[in-house]
């Protein structure tokens, strides 16, 4: 059983910054790749940012790049997303994602709220 739990999220107002956090806890043969998705209401759920175990190689989403920033913890499985310049746009809920082979492991997701 692998449990992914998420932390950080609130309401902001636009111009702001929040850090979201996402701890796993169990046992993770492999991680390929970790990453931040969202999803708004009436939206399909969009990739944020994501970031791979071998390499530590970035990807992030057109519409936060310069603004998002995603990294790992070296002493412990967890990943972070830094998000400055929030823009109202941005309001969705976030779930971060573990994947491993072909399994995603989701998190139950954190509000971010931002306000005009």
């Amino acid at each position: 059983q692998v449990q992914v739990v998420e932390s950080g999220g609130g309401l902001v107002q636009g111009g702001g910054s929040l850090r979201l956090s996402c701890v796993v806890f169990g046992s993770i043969f492999s991680i390929n790749a970790m990453g931040w998705y969202r999803q708004a209401p009436g939206k399909q759920r969009e990739l944020v940012a994501t970031i791979t175990t071998s390499g530590g190689r970035t990807n992030y989403a057109e519409s936060v790049k310069g603004r998002f920033t995603i990294s790992r913890d070296s002493g412990k499985i967890a990943v972070y997303l830094q998000m400055n310049s929030l823009k109202p746009d941005d309001t969705a809920a976030y779930y971060c994602n573990i994947r491993s082979g072909v399994t995603n492991n989701w998190g139950q997701g954190t509000q971010v709220t931002v306000s005009p």
